[in-house]
């Protein structure tokens, strides 16, 4: 059973974007569903690893939207997402060194800050980008 649900209120109206949060939501899925069935550790390191770089892939592309477009509150959009990125390598350099399992607390953590971030930070820049024509 899926974790998180993409919905309408999860939208931020930009196509690209919505469609990289949507793929997001995925790879947090799978990652809850391989726990949840016990997977096995090298499962679990490959879809986290690949969570990972697509997290680092969606924030760069939002990054380079920021830098394009001039949008003013790009450096604490920034920020957030550096302290995410960061949080999210040590779960994934503490579960390869076995100092941490996958959990539900771990798998609710992504589920708040995906919509948190998304619902707060992201919709905040969503207007400035569709007047840039962005859509």
């Amino acid at each position: 059973m899926a974790l998180i649900t993409w919905s309408a209120e999860w939208s931020v109206g930009l196509v690209t974007i919505d469609t990289q949060h949507q793929k997001l939501i995925s790879y947090i899925n799978e990652l809850n569903d391989a726990m949840a069935q016990r997977k096995g550790k090298d499962v679990i390191e490959k879809i986290l690893a690949g969570l990972v770089e697509y997290t680092k892939t969606h924030f760069a592309n939002e990054e380079m939207l920021f830098r394009t477009h001039g949008y003013p509150e790009a450096l604490s959009h920034k920020t957030k997402h550096d302290e995410l990125t960061k949080k999210v390598i040590a779960f994934q350099k503490d579960f390869h060194d076995g100092k941490m399992v996958m959990s539900v607390e771990i798998m609710a953590f992504l589920k708040d800050w995906l919509f948190n971030h998304i619902k707060g930070t992201d919709m905040k820049y969503a207007p400035f980008l569709k007047s840039k024509g962005v859509a």
